[in-house]
């Protein structure tokens, strides 16, 4: 998703972006897993990936 637009001190323009998504580790093999003592497991199935950046207009 698009964050925003700026300008840097240095007169640059700089723009923000971030974007997440959830996969199911399972899906590429990852099976290993512990049993926990109390019920349940030590590793979930979904992983939550977010990512947030900016890029910077070169002059």
């Amino acid at each position: 998703a698009f964050e925003g637009a700026g300008r840097s001190p240095f007169g640059q323009d700089i723009f923000g972006f971030s974007a997440s998504a959830e996969i199911d580790r399972e899906d590429f093999g990852l099976t290993w897993n512990v049993a926990l003592e109390t019920g349940g497991v030590l590793v979930g199935k979904k992983i939550k990936i977010e990512i947030e950046g900016e890029a910077v207009r070169q002059a």
